[in-house]
């Protein structure tokens, strides 16, 4: 899988980019991620890439024009192309297994108070939120769906049954309980089930446990018919 990512501030990437199975997949190949600065395709001498809102009204807003040459320098294969926008659609795990399958995508981190739509018209994009909230910029967003996908492409994770009892998994469900050493921590102790060597009542726990988190926790996902 390959994916470009376009922002204005790359060095904001450079770490995550390094670290942890992000940076493992990358180093062995698995998944190219390659960066792009849109101040480079600005078209004046101080690279702006933003101005003034018609209409009025507070902050200031990213340009069309080096955007559309920034993505558009890919050529016609670029494949899927991304916004990452409070505006957008929220991200779930259904979206994130549908992106996972694609051979190309391209995420664009809008800043200030946000993108001129033609952007999302022409290109055309598609707009995406990791939730219902307002950040600086895309960039933090863009490295949660970089995550997010990645994880689900074959040699990324060691072992690919990890991602299949991941919380929002086939099931729909929030993940069980885990536990490690000690047995006993200030008095709270593993359950019993789970020291019995018994797999299929550890199974059956397990799925009772996670019901019960998920009914605790996120009641929206049995409510819409998860399970």
């Amino acid at each position: 899988m390959r994916l470009d990512l376009f922002t204005i501030f790359p060095a904001l990437f450079e770490g995550p980019l390094r670290e942890s199975l992000l940076g493992r997949a990358i180093a062995a190949g698995v998944i190219d991620v390659r960066l792009h600065d849109i101040r480079t395709f600005a078209e004046d001498r101080h690279q702006q890439v933003d101005d003034e809102s018609f209409g009025g009204g507070p902050g200031m807003v990213m340009k069309p024009e080096p955007l559309f040459a920034a993505v558009e320098s890919l050529g016609p294969d670029r494949g899927r192309t991304i916004v990452l926008s409070p505006a957008g659609r929220r991200l779930d795990q259904t979206i994130v297994r549908e992106l996972a399958a694609e051979p190309r995508i391209v995420l664009v981190c809008g800043r200030y108070e946000g993108i001129d739509e033609r952007v999302v018209d022409g290109l055309p994009a598609e707009e995406l939120s990791i939730g219902d909230y307002v950040l600086s910029g895309g960039e933090l967003p863009a490295l949660v769906v970089l995550e997010a996908v990645t994880r689900l492409v074959p040699g990324v994770i060691g072992k690919e049954e990890s991602h299949e009892r991941d919380s929002f998994g086939p099931d729909g469900l929030l993940d069980h309980p885990h536990y490690t050493r000690p047995r006993v921590f200030r008095d709270l102790e593993v359950p019993q089930v789970l020291l019995s060597g018994n797999h299929a009542d550890i199974e059956r726990w397990r799925r009772e446990a996670a019901v019960d988190k998920t009914r605790r926790n996120r009641p929206d996902l049995l409510e819409n018919g998860s399970n």
